[in-house]
């Protein structure tokens, strides 16, 4: 089994106690960040005639973290390097040719998600053909079809740590498992090699509503967005027909385990206004997950209490079509989101009452949002009018100090070893200034108390708890219970002999 380093806490929490070293910190955006640079604009064209992007995704690896892929409507995979310098003089046409590094036909039809896989060397494309393309990203070669939806395929997602493993979910209202180890021949005269699913779940998200509609309707228990959870074992599914998260254990598909809704207080029928879901995504170490609701709004949940509904809303951005997508930051501080009215919108998590930032650039519906998982506040947006336009947070504002300079706490970031070198080594490189900046000193002190703020919950593991380690920190730290003392919420509840979920990596404070 393949396995990728995974930027998980419980991936972190292992490594740190088998190795017994402390896991670096991921340089943030300061409070003060509220103004975005835009870097260039890109236009996605082929042979002269511009189509619409529908999808974009980041290389996942720090190495390629600057290439962007872009999928769109012609059933295009176009991948720019994003750390070119953009003139402001340069007109987007020029900057399209000087970024863009390949790009090649992968389907006949609208590409509608992609997904990066196996350390950035291959590519999946979901599409309206109804299958799903393993992609060679360096030469743009078909590796592998992914075959058995009945309609559009609208979302794919890949295991946190085994990449051979994915899920994808369609318009035909299914989701469905896949092994990339799985091939089969090929069939009659296609020379493409088949790979057959290993489980498929049909109607996950069809409401009593949608079963008394006529035939001709069918279509609305489309389900809209997958997502593989960081515990390895567990899959969130939402669709077009209600404002319900499913969430599913790998392992028994019976049913769903869980579910998340928007009002999980209102309990009658009648009372409950359902609003499809456009889009999930959750941060790099799986205790947040965001959904892009019909009603305008961004729901934000913690995957510990799933039953209490979401924490917090975001309000601000119009959604009036399944293509404007949202995404949460690596980090977790931040939620960008596209809008029905040619703008982007980024709220910062610990201030959801607080005026998101506006990135006016575009002309037309904002679809597609994706963040760069190595720069911190960089981040892409697609829309309607064509182009894909690149932002940064402004140098002024990218900064760790929580305030001013009068605080007597100072703890010194710096690049991992590896990074210094190669940054010497390059030293003329176009991304030099951007990756020294994050070498910074951090200056912590007690901010200002924000309007309903997030609690964070306290993480640790059960073998953690049992030991008694000596505090050498300016604050005092307390044991929390081990997950079996404490009744609180979680996504699965499997035997102690099965693999651990979530819940037992994560305990939340009472």
């Amino acid at each position: 089994m393949e396995s990728i380093n995974s930027q998980s806490f419980f991936r972190h929490i292992r490594s740190r106690e088998l190795s017994g070293f402390r896991v670096r910190k991921r340089p943030y955006i300061g409070e003060l960040a509220s103004d975005f640079s835009e870097i260039g604009t890109l236009v996605v064209e082929h042979g002269g005639e511009e189509t619409p992007p529908l999808a974009m995704s980041f290389c996942k690896t720090s190495k390629c973290s600057h290439v962007l892929a872009v999928a769109d409507e012609d059933g295009y995979v176009s991948l720019f390097d994003t750390r070119r310098k953009f003139t402001s003089f340069a007109s987007p046409l020029e900057n399209t040719g000087k970024a863009r590094a390949n790009d090649w036909v992968a389907h006949q039809n609208a590409i509608f998600d992609v997904c990066w896989i196996k350390e950035d060397t291959n590519i999946l494309t979901a599409s309206g053909d109804q299958t799903i393309r393993l992609w060679d990203a360096k030469n743009g070669i078909c590796t592998g079809v992914l075959t058995g939806h009945t309609g559009s395929v609208k979302s794919v997602s890949c295991h946190p740590t085994n990449s051979d493993l994915i899920v994808s979910g369609s318009r035909d209202g299914s989701f469905t498992i896949w092994d990339l180890r799985c091939k089969t021949s090929p069939k009659g005269r296609r020379s493409d090699v088949c790979i057959a699913s290993t489980a498929m779940v049909k109607g996950a998200h069809v409401s009593p509503q949608t079963k008394r509609i006529r035939r001709g309707k069918a279509a609305s228990m489309s389900i809209t967005s997958v997502l593989y959870l960081k515990d390895e074992v567990s899959i969130a599914s939402a669709g077009a027909t209600d404002s319900t998260i499913k969430f599913w254990d790998t392992r028994n598909l019976k049913t769903h385990i869980t579910q998340a809704c928007i009002h999980p207080e209102s309990s009658a029928e009648k009372d409950k206004v359902l609003h499809g879901i456009s889009s999930l995504s959750q941060d790099s170490n799986g205790m947040f997950l965001t959904a892009s609701c019909m009603d305008n709004r961004i729901y934000l949940y913690n995957v510990l209490q799933l039953d209490k509904g979401p924490v917090q809303s975001f309000s601000g951005c119009q959604i009036e079509s399944f293509y404007v997508k949202a995404a949460i930051s690596p980090d977790g501080a931040h939620i960008i989101s596209g809008s029905s009215n040619g703008s982007a919108y980024v709220w910062q998590v610990d201030r959801p009452q607080g005026y998101p930032s506006t990135l006016k650039s575009h002309r037309g519906e904002v679809t597609a949002v994706d963040w760069c998982s190595s720069e911190v506040g960089k981040l892409a947006t697609s829309a309607d009018d064509f182009t894909v336009c690149i932002w940064n947070i402004k140098n002024s504002y990218c900064s760790s100090a929580r305030s001013s300079s009068s605080s007597i706490r100072r703890r010194v970031m710096a690049l991992p070893s590896e990074e210094c070198r190669e940054l010497l080594m390059n030293g003329n490189s176009e991304g030099s200034k951007e990756s020294l900046h994050i070498a910074h000193v951090r200056e912590r002190v007690a901010p200002k108390s924000p309007i309903n703020p997030i609690k964070m919950p306290t993480i640790s593991t059960p073998e953690a708890q049992m030991k008694k380690v000596s505090s050498s920190s300016d604050s005092n730290e307390t044991l929390e219970k081990t997950p079996e003392a404490m009744k609180s919420p979680s996504i699965l509840s499997p035997p102690s002999s099965l693999k651990r979920t979530i819940r037992d990596y994560f305990v939340a404070a009472s």
